[in-house]
């Protein structure tokens, strides 16, 4: 029996973790475990999220990591060593850019346990975004890689990475956006808080917004609520507030329309559940941009870089910046887009999960 380990850190992990801890079900021969370091350790914004996309609770969860970038990483890994060193894992699976892809990525290969980076290869070029480092190191020392798009190989083999060991295996997150549209039956929506909003409105913008660059500075903050609330007088917009950006708003006394319809974090279904029927959303996430271009929902990302470039080339998704002026534009462009047939990226299909542990089963030399 061969032990992996997945690793699961902040929220946009468990989404992409979810379909690949289900597809290891297949492999009798693999025990396939979730560690959850608990990088994001509100139960709105955890253990909601397990029950929600249909994977147990972690078997290891590390609890509580907080502090500062350095900080939660030093946890992280202290506390991912004495897992590695007590349990012995033959692999270790890191999905994404967070903190915990970065801290146990380094902790497993100076164990000597080889590493598979789940979304390997993205760059967005901006060394100021503390994920475009994590990518940066962890696909550095990583013994199998596996790519959503052409542009992570690209940037991969550019690095200098062994072409044998690249594997262009799809997209994980749209894995798990297909499996739960499935799930949205109104045996589910009806105990939706959301569910009158939404039905109420009828036409709105979906919006999130969290990133440090776009609410930590007072002057960025207003100038993007300013072209929000110019949005909002002629199309409402709900959005789910992180609770850094309400924070932020708070400190800053910058007051939102009171067409901006504010609700608490959702579960990743009851937030798809409202986005996948928008007219636009309006984002500066990563994960959103990926997911609204496989269902054909307009986006525009508030962010001057992309490390999903794809999105933008073959997808519904323009990058506005944060120019409050650019926003608003770029907002009524997509707004004409709305109800296009969803464009058609190669991999991008429901099943990345398989053709992983396909890949992973031949590295540990197992059998079905």
């Amino acid at each position: 029996m061969k032990k992996v380990f997945l690793v699961a850190g902040a929220r946009p992990n468990l989404m992409k973790v979810a379909p690949v801890y289900r597809a290891s079900r297949k492999w009798e021969a693999i025990e396939c475990d979730i560690v959850y370091t608990g990088q994001h350790y509100d139960r709105v914004m955890s253990q909601v999220f397990f029950e929600d996309l249909d994977i147990p609770e972690p078997r290891f969860n590390m609890g509580k990591s907080t502090g500062t970038h350095a900080e939660q990483t030093g946890a992280i890994m202290i506390a991912f060593e004495k897992m590695c060193v007590e349990h012995k894992p033959d692999l270790v699976v890191v999905v994404g850019d967070v903190n915990s892809t970065l801290a146990c990525s380094i902790t497993a290969r100076k164990l000597h346990i080889p590493v598979a980076h789940v979304e390997a290869g993205l760059r967005s070029g901006d060394t100021d975004m503390p994920e475009e480092i994590n990518r940066m190191v962890t696909d550095s020392i990583s013994n199998l890689y596996f790519t959503t798009e052409e542009h992570g190989k690209a940037n991969l083999l550019a690095e200098g990475r062994d072409p044998e060991k690249i594997f262009a295996v799809g997209n994980v997150m749209i894995d798990n956006l297909f499996y739960n549209v499935k799930r949205l039956g109104d045996e589910v929506t009806a105990k939706y808080l959301a569910r009158p909003l939404k039905e109420k409105l009828g036409r709105y913008a979906f919006m999130t917004m969290h990133r440090p660059s776009n609410v930590d500075c007072r002057e960025v903050l207003e100038g993007i609520v300013g072209a929000l609330n110019s949005i909002a007088e002629k199309l409402p917009i709900i959005f789910p507030i992180h609770p850094r950006t309400a924070k932020m708003l708070e400190k800053f006394n910058i007051n939102l329309s009171d067409n901006i319809h504010t609700l608490p974090p959702l579960a990743f279904r009851e937030s798809l559940y409202l986005w996948k029927d928008s007219q636009v959303v309006i984002t500066d996430s990563g994960g959103l941009q990926e997911e609204t271009t496989a269902l054909g929902v307009p986006c525009v990302t508030m962010r001057k870089n992309t490390e999903r470039p794809c999105t933008v080339e073959l997808g519904t998704n323009v990058l506005a910046g944060i120019d409050g002026d650019r926003i608003v534009l770029e907002v009524e462009k997509a707004l004409g887009r709305a109800g296009l047939p969803a464009p058609v990226i190669p991999g991008w299909d429901g099943k990345a999960a398989e053709r992983i542990w396909e890949k992973l089963a031949e590295y540990l030399n197992v059998d079905s």
